[in-house]
């Protein structure tokens, strides 16, 4: 009979973190980095396994200096975890990973054994806007594209935000915020939608695309860049200090 799973240390001197429904501000001005990972966990039973064991690992917990905001999506696909976090700047990151990472997720794998983390990306924002006023979203779309270098990343990001001001606005876009990985090899477009219905419909008017015309046709033929995914998600959880906490 195996043992219940033990939680992570707790803190006391450390922001209590707090489970909320809201989403993430991709363009806060205190973040200094964001990392974006993905974990593939098979199903949707065990995607909600490894959402209750997250919660189970923060909320209601000390947290990690310098963690603004933690998000987590599970992936409309049934399989993956998309996970977004809002960091004051790398040194508070690497001095989670010393101090209490480890013990989270051994709490996270002892509950949903066998996850496979793809991939962990430190971003930068480059580019990003949302409708104002901004509806609440009702599902994250993310477009991961691999780029040659920096220079080529940028080149990219300013052709679709080129191409969507020629575009009309695809109905139940709410905002898409673009980062450039430190590297310069790849974006990700953090996109809100209100609904992946919406999303859905907006691709098929557009062939592919949220829009359609030569600035389309640039953005989708351009040098230096590959096309790696798109993928939908809804939110499960976010997680912040609770500011009370914080004096």
């Amino acid at each position: 009979m195996s043992s219940a799973p033990s939680h992570p240390p707790q803190r006391p001197d450390s922001p209590t973190m707090r489970r909320t429904d809201a989403w993430p501000d991709p363009a806060r001005p205190d973040a200094g980095m964001i990392l974006a990972s993905v974990w593939r966990v098979g199903t949707p039973q065990r995607q909600q396994a490894a959402v209750d064991a997250i919660v189970e690992a923060y909320a209601d917990r000390p947290g990690p200096a310098g963690l603004l905001s933690y998000s987590v999506f599970p992936g409309t696909d049934g399989d993956t975890l998309r996970h977004y976090t809002l960091w004051r700047d790398e040194a508070a990151y690497h001095a989670f990973v010393a101090d209490s990472r480890q013990q989270r997720v051994d709490h996270i794998d002892a509950a949903v054994p066998g996850i496979e983390r793809l991939e962990l990306i430190r971003y930068r924002l480059y580019q990003g806007r949302r409708a104002q006023p901004a509806p609440r979203p009702g599902a994250l779309v993310t477009v991961r594209v691999q780029t040659e270098d920096e220079t080529h990343a940028r080149a990219w990001v300013d052709a679709v935000l080129a191409a969507l001001d020629a575009s009309d606005p695809a109905a139940g876009g709410i905002g898409g915020f673009f980062h450039v990985s430190t590297d310069g090899t790849q974006v990700l477009n953090y996109a809100e939608w209100s609904s992946v219905e919406a999303h859905a419909a907006a691709l098929a008017a557009g062939g592919g695309s949220v829009g359609r015309g030569p600035l389309w046709d640039r953005v989708q033929r351009m040098a230096g860049v590959r096309l790696l995914g798109v993928d939908r998600f809804h939110l499960a959880a976010t997680f912040e200090p609770d500011r009370s906490d914080l004096g």
